[in-house]
Order: C-alpha cells, then sequence, then structure tokens
C-alpha cells in the first residue's frame, strides 16, 4: 500500500510542475483585491453582503495572502464566532457560535467535503485541501443553515469560493517556510494558480495545486512522543469551463490530494509502551456542474462523487480501519422571480452515503441514502425591508422525514445602520458508526473502548439571534445575541468500568436539552498615521439543561484584535492577537476542571517589491505559549514560536 500511496504522490508532484510554466511568464498588473460585493451561501442566490439574511463573515484573498495559512483553521482563525479547538491527537476543529466541530458544514463551490470525522476519530482532513492561492474568498454564515444543505449545517456553514477563469490568463505562485523555535515542528508552503481561456469566449481552464507539510515536533518533557505530528500533503484541480451560449455555463473538475501524517504516541493499559502510527489518506472528487441564467430566471445542477481512503500503520498493536468514504449527490435548484416581490428557490438532493470499514459492523460496510426538498421564498417588503422564509424536508433512512424551517427579516434603518432578526431549526442524523449495535472500535490510544448506539435520536437545534450593524466612513460595529436551543446532543458517555485506563466502555447517548447562548460584537476603525484597528469578542454561556452542568470545552470568552499599518501603498504590518479564555473539560465522571485562558500574539509583514511580485515574513505566537505546560488536559497544541517567510508571484 506504501507504494500506492508514493506514486499517487509522484503523479500530483509532477501535475504541479506541469502547472509551474504557466506561472513564471510575464506577467500583468496584480489583481485588485477587493470585498466581493455579493454573498451566496446565505441563500444560494447573489446578495448583497449588506442584505445577507444571515450573519454573515467574508474571508478575501488579500487578507489569507498576509499571513501563513496552512489550512481551513489557520485561515478562519480571528473569525467572529469561530473557536479553533482540539478533536483529539493534538489535532483542531472549527467550531461555530460553540457547536461542535462536526456541525460545521465545508463547502467548496457550494458543494460537499465529504465529513472525514463522521467515519474517523479525530479526523481533521476536511481542512487542507484547498490551496490558498485558488481561493477567491471564504464566507462563514453562523446559525443552522439546514433549511438549505441538510443536516451537516446544524451550527453554520463554511463556503470555499475558489477563483474562477476569465478572458484573459491570471494566476500567481507563492511559497512560505517557517522555522519553529523549539525543536522540530518547521513547515514548508509552495502553491499556485493559473486560469485563462483556451477558446476565446467558448473554453476556459483552471489549474491549482499546492504542496504542503510540518515537520514533526516532539515533546518536550517526553521526547519519544508527539506534541504535534508530521505531516506532508499535495492536492491539485482542473476545472474545464464550457460556455456553449451567453445563457448557460457547464463546470467538469477533477480534484486529487494525498496526506501523509505520522506521530508517536504513549498507549493506555497495564503495559503501556511508546508507538508510532502512520496514516495515508487520499481524496478524489469528480464533478459535473450546469448554471443557466435564462431571464426569467436561474438554475442550477450538480453530479459530483467525493471519496476519502484512509489507512493506518501501527509499529506495534492493531491499527484502525482502513476506512473508505464514499458521497454521490445529486443537487439542483431553480430561482425565479413571482408577482413583482418574490424571488423563490425551489430545490432538491439526493445523496448516497457508503463507509467500509471492518469495526462499523460483522460486514465491514454501511449506507445511508438522503433524499431533500427545498423551497425558499426572498420577499421584498419594501424599499428598506426584506424576509426570507424557508423550508427543507429530509428523509432518512433510520428516522423519515425531518422538517428544517427558517425565517429572516433585514431591516435597513438607514444607509449606515442595518438590524437583523431571525429564527431557524436544523437537524443533524447521528453517523453510521454511531448508529451501529455492532460498532466497537479501541480509542484513545487504548484508553477507553467505544461502541456505537441504534438507540440514538437526531440532534435539533432551534437558533434565534438579534443583530446590528452600523457601517460607517472610517468606522463600523456589529452586535448580535443569539441563543441555540438543543436536543438529543449527542455526547460520548462511560457505561463500563469508568476510569479504568484501558478497560473503560463509553458510548453515544443524547443528552436531552441544552442550551447554548452569546453574544459577538465585531467593529473596526480607521486610525491616524495610516492605522487601522480590527477587533471582535465573543460570549458564550452554556448548559447541559438536563444535569446543570457547563458543557465542555466551550471558553466562554473569546477574542481577536488586528492593528495594521501601512505606511506606504503596497506596504503592510499588522499585530494580530488571538485570546482564548478559561473552558471547563471532564477528564472524569465526577468532576470538571477548568482550562486556563491564552493568548498568542502574532506579526506579520507583506512588501510589494514589484507589480507581480510581493515579499512576506513574520513571526507567529512571539510568546511561544505552550498550552501543555498551562495544563496537561489540552486535547491540542498550539505550535510554539515560529519564523517565517515568503514569496508571492502575480500575473
Amino acid at each position: 500500500m506504501r507504494c500506492r500511496f508514493n506514486r499517487s504522490r509522484r503523479r500530483l508532484y509532477w501535475s504541479l510542475l506541469a502547472v509551474a510554466p504557466m506561472m513564471s511568464g510575464e506577467g500583468q498588473a496584480q489583481e485588485s483585491q477587493e470585498l466581493p460585493a455579493v454573498v451566496v451561501s446565505a441563500t444560494t442566490t447573489e446578495r448583497k453582503l449588506r442584505d445577507a439574511p444571515a450573519t454573515v463573515t467574508v474571508v478575501t484573498r488579500d487578507q489569507l495572502s498576509r499571513r501563513p495559512v496552512q489550512d481551513l483553521s489557520d485561515a478562519l482563525r480571528g473569525t467572529p464566532g469561530i473557536t479553533i479547538g482540539g478533536i483529539g491527537l493534538n489535532r483542531r476543529g472549527i467550531s461555530i457560535r460553540g457547536m461542535p466541530s462536526e456541525h460545521t458544514l465545508i463547502l467548496v463551490d457550494g458543494k460537499r467535503v465529504n465529513t472525514a470525522g463522521s467515519a474517523i476519530a479525530h479526523a481533521d482532513y476536511d481542512l487542507n485541501w484547498i490551496p490558498v492561492e485558488a481561493i477567491e474568498r471564504i464566507e462563514v454564515v453562523r446559525g443552522p443553515m439546514s433549511s438549505l444543505y441538510g443536516s451537516e449545517a446544524l451550527g453554520g456553514v463554511i463556503n470555499v469560493i475558489t477563483r474562477r477563469a476569465t478572458d484573459a490568463w491570471h494566476g500567481g505562485f507563492s511559497g512560505t517556510g517557517g522555522l519553529q523555535q523549539r525543536r522540530g515542528g518547521d513547515t514548508y508552503q509552495f502553491g499556485g494558480y493559473a486560469g485563462g481561456p483556451l477558446v476565446p469566449g467558448r473554453l476556459a481552464l483552471s489549474l491549482y495545486g499546492e504542496a504542503s507539510g510540518r515537520q514533526l515536533a516532539p515533546d518536550p518533557t517526553e521526547p519519544r512522543r508527539s506534541e504535534l505530528e508530521k505531516r506532508d500533503s499535495a492536492a491539485g484541480k482542473a476545472v474545464l469551463t464550457w460556455t456553449p451560449d451567453q445563457a448557460q455555463r457547464i463546470d467538469l473538475s477533477y480534484g486529487y490530494g494525498v496526506d501523509r501524517r505520522l506521530y508517536k504516541l504513549l498507549s493506555e493499559g497495564p503495559a503501556p509502551s511508546f508507538y508510532k502510527t502512520t496514516d495515508d489518506v487520499e481524496r478524489q472528487q469528480f464533478s459535473l456542474t450546469h448554471q443557466g441564467d435564462w431571464g426569467w430566471g436561474s438554475s442550477t445542477l450538480r453530479a459530483y462523487r467525493s471519496t476519502l481512503y484512509r489507512e493506518s500503520r501501527r509499529s506495534q498493536g492493531t491499527p484502525s480501519g482502513p476506512h473508505r468514504l464514499t458521497d454521490d449527490i445529486v443537487d439542483g435548484h431553480l430561482t425565479f422571480g413571482a408577482f413583482g416581490f418574490n424571488r423563490i428557490t425551489l430545490g432538491g438532493e439526493w445523496r448516497e452515503e457508503r463507509l467500509k470499514d471492518s469495526t462499523v459492523n460483522r460486514r465491514g460496510r454501511a449506507q445511508a441514502t438522503h433524499q431533500a426538498l427545498f423551497l425558499q421564498d426572498e420577499i421584498t417588503l419594501g424599499a428598506d425591508w426584506s424576509l426570507v422564509i424557508g423550508n427543507r424536508l429530509d428523509h432518512h433512512d433510520a428516522f423519515g422525514w425531518q422538517n428544517s424551517p427558517r425565517a429572516y427579516l433585514v431591516h435597513h434603518w438607514n444607509d449606515a445602520l442595518t438590524f437583523r432578526v431571525g429564527v431557524g431549526r436544523g437537524f443533524k442524523a447521528p453517523t453510521l458508526k454511531q448508529l451501529s449495535p455492532e460498532y466497537r472500535a479501541v480509542a484513545a490510544a487504548g484508553r477507553f473502548t467505544i461502541v456505537g448506539n441504534p438507540d440514538l435520536r437526531p440532534e435539533i437545534n432551534t437558533s434565534y439571534e438579534f443583530g446590528a450593524d452600523y457601517q460607517a466612513a472610517s468606522w463600523s460595529l456589529r452586535a448580535t445575541v443569539f441563543q441555540n436551543d438543543l436536543k438529543n446532543l449527542i455526547q460520548t458517555a462511560c457505561v463500563r468500568f469508568c476510569g479504568i485506563r484501558g478497560r473503560e466502555i463509553r458510548t453515544y447517548e443524547n443528552v436531552e436539552k441544552a442550551r447554548i447562548r452569546g453574544v459577538e460584537i465585531a467593529g473596526g476603525v480607521a486610525l491616524p498615521w495610516q492605522l487601522r484597528l480590527d477587533a471582535n469578542y465573543t460570549f458564550l454561556d452554556t448548559k447541559n439543561r438536563t444535569t446543570g452542568q457547563e458543557l465542555p470545552e466551550r471558553p466562554r470568552h473569546s477574542g481577536n484584535v488586528t492593528l495594521g499599518w501601512t505606511p506606504r501603498e503596497g506596504t503592510t504590518v499588522q499585530l494580530r492577537g488571538d485570546y482564548v479564555g478559561r473552558q471547563i473539560v471532564y477528564p472524569t465522571a465526577t468532576g470538571g476542571r477548568r482550562l486556563p485562558g491564552y493568548t498568542l500574539w502574532s506579526i506579520d509583514l507583506s512588501h510589494r517589491l514589484t507589480d507581480t511580485v510581493t515579499m512576506r515574513a513574520g513571526v507567529q505566537n512571539i510568546a511561544n505559549e505552550r498550552l501543555a505546560e498551562k495544563s496537561s488536559l489540552f486535547t491540542y497544541a498550539e505550535p510554539g514560536r515560529l519564523y517565517w517567510v515568503g514569496l508571492n508571484y502575480r500575473f
């Protein structure tokens, strides 16, 4: 199997090298990097950002280019309402407003990324498949979007919008390297994008790819154990676009990627020992999309297959897997106007989810079919009022039909002040493994065994929010209060031999009722001397209404601040601070412990050398914070002080 992955890696690297010559010739002036006038993730139709019927944050390509970004968690750090937390094995996941990371639906150009975390423990393989050079913007929608996207959008949606080919060839290449002050943890990243016409006005091609990695960083207190795993990944994609006429666009795409992880652990049980584990991951996606703009309305129809294969090896003991996840999806929607003040969207989705894994049941395979219909009406109530109402009906093999309604009202008080209020309901079905009565697997390096529970019920979230947004000439301020009322939240619980390492048995159970409420505040102001200050703060108040306890691993306070300085055109310096407040964990069934808060400071420098070449440099985690020194109960690690330098070329 190792030969297979080596061949796959060589094939992808040669593909990347083939793209590079397109990026090395004489170029044009650097493309402008402006905040997009429209977003699409909140309604599937184009809406101005200030009109969006949801709390939406847009991360632009220009913002991403100013700092090192190895994966989606790096790209979204500092975004209001986003928490980058642990999912085990010192890996990180993305939580929106305190909801579990598996409640965050990740899309690429509106298409689902098959969720590895639903089948593979501690999987963060969904976060690093899109090269930074290919990203046009990232739209983050906070709050349940199940009325449009279905089960996994219970907490929110992250939609990565990639660059599209235009009437002229454009592209770029970037390279970044980092040296960590502590032993190990050094990073590298090389990526590129090129897009343009093959037949002007008819046929266009987009190509992008990236290779990135990080060295293994040993635990300073025990070098035989990893603090940060070693990882090497490469991904690429080609998109062929045919426009037979002015009304139609057809995209045919193929994406491929490989990812190798290596980490060292100490096994649990009566005879603990150190061992090494390697994960090889391979991902592919085929996609065919038709878009039409017919004058009376628009349509989108997509068919795509996403596959993920993961094989694990261990220097001692029995590895988990192998795993193969396959999603076959056909979806589409039709949008048209009605009565002069309505814009109606009708849509549907068919998705077949298949899993091959020896632990899921005796057959070693399971599958589920999802079918859905949705209806949305965008109603213009006047020059300053708009209302969006919608509903989605999902059919699940185990739970029948599920209903996900949503209503959202937007009012522009004047040109600067906008009010938003909305309510939505979403659901998430348990995964194939969670529902399987035959599922049984050793987890957490042998510390406990996890088993399935066929009596689980779907998780339900009813969310309410009210917000105000003020945009002045030189400053802005946004505030949103929200509440998530959850039913049947799925968590693991000990059922036998609790606290006995190596013998403990856990299963999945529903928390009958839970509540997550909070406040988000974000703003920015232009200061004298070419300075600009941007900051945001999130407060969370969580409660398990069954036990009265606080929900674990959700910081009560978190915030981010960026002070930027532009002394001259083409030169920027920014100081970034990220604060994660205290949070509770429950290491045993008898009580919780409070993890301390921490702050990470970083500085980034970007200087344009020519119209096409920009040099970047900086320091991450200036104070060299190490979470393990604060508490051994942190489930993830932050990289130590990292000195980095990079170069961007645009044409």
